[in-house]
């Protein structure tokens, strides 16, 4: 098995002497305008060259990435566990425009393991044996709801669990131990933001229990428990769990929140793939790494544009 990925993460780690260093990060916190970081973002050979949109510049980049991925490897399967988010985003788009007779005008998003015209056919024709067993089911479901309710917010839940179920069961099926572990955390800190949400607004139970998605680091009766009670009792129970040090961030609020869970997985993936040399993990963790340092540069970028000052552009920076 080794053998197999020799070639792959000579190169991979060729490729990481090009990704941004906190040099790069200070540089572009030093532009005073957009335009000032795409100019330092190509010096550094983000884009193609024609891109007229920072939006336009970030999905080059992620191309860029998953286009590697594939001259490197003839299977993507150990990357489900990033690519199924994509996945469930386009298949939402599709029943929702399917159900509304819209036009999915740039409304999918690049990458994924499914065609999302597949998508789009399934739901068109109610004939949801043209999707993979982790979808089908769900897309059914979240299109009878849609059809029968028009609650968008029922058919998104549908989804989302069975995301988070697909993201799991893939993680529990690896042999790889950054796979699992990124699975794992993937799946609690989304059962962690929907019990916050979920206790802020006043949500049932039943919501509870519709939306979590079993994982073996939370246990789900006692995180329901405590989103029913109030903030508080979810703080402590969450201080009884691995995600201890979530608390503060959760405290601080969303933007916080979601910098640890960014920052919590660019630890799990360092701290991994230095162990797990030969195997997938190194590819992995370059992936996790370039989709980390876009969302970087995408917080630079949109201070820049919404003239924030620079103390609170970097409070929401990742690590890199």
């Amino acid at each position: 098995m080794a053998q197999e990925y020799i070639y792959a993460v000579a190169r991979i780690k060729a490729r990481e002497l090009s990704l941004l260093t906190q040099q790069d990060i200070d540089r572009l916190m030093a532009c005073k305008t957009p335009a000032e970081c795409f100019r330092a973002l190509a010096d550094k050979g983000w884009g193609t060259g024609g891109e007229q949109t920072a939006e336009a510049i970030f999905a080059a980049e992620t191309e860029k990435t998953w286009a590697l991925m594939h001259e490197l490897l003839p299977d993507l399967t150990p990357f489900d566990v990033l690519l199924y988010p994509i996945d469930f985003n386009n298949l939402k788009a599709a029943v929702k425009c399917t159900v509304t007779n819209t036009e999915p005008h740039n409304v999918f998003m690049q990458g994924g393991t499914v065609d999302p015209q597949k998508m789009q056919l399934a739901v068109r024709q109610n004939d949801f044996s043209l999707l993979p067993d982790f979808m089908a089911e769900a897309a059914s479901e979240a299109t009878q709801v849609l059809l029968q309710t028009r609650d968008g917010q029922r058919c998104d839940v549908i989804l989302d669990r069975a995301c988070l179920s697909a993201i799991h069961r893939a993680g529990m099926e690896s042999d790889n131990a950054l796979v699992k572990a990124l699975a794992e955390l993937k799946v609690a800190v989304s059962d962690i933001k929907i019990a916050m949400r979920a206790q802020h607004t006043g949500k049932s139970r039943a919501f509870l229990e519709e939306s979590l998605t079993p994982c073996a680091t939370l246990d789900l009766a006692e995180l329901i428990s405590a989103a029913e009670k109030d903030a508080e009792a979810l703080y402590a129970y969450l201080g009884r769990t691995d995600y201890a040090d979530a608390v503060a961030p959760l405290k601080a609020g969303a933007s916080a929140f979601e910098k640890w869970c960014d920052d919590r997985q660019t630890a799990l993936v360092k701290e991994i793939s230095r162990q797990d040399y030969f195997t997938i993990a190194p590819l992995l963790g370059y992936v996790t790494a370039r989709q980390n340092e876009i969302a970087t540069v995408r917080i630079i970028v949109s201070g820049k544009q919404n003239n924030l000052p620079d103390e609170r552009i970097r409070a929401r920076l990742r690590e890199v």
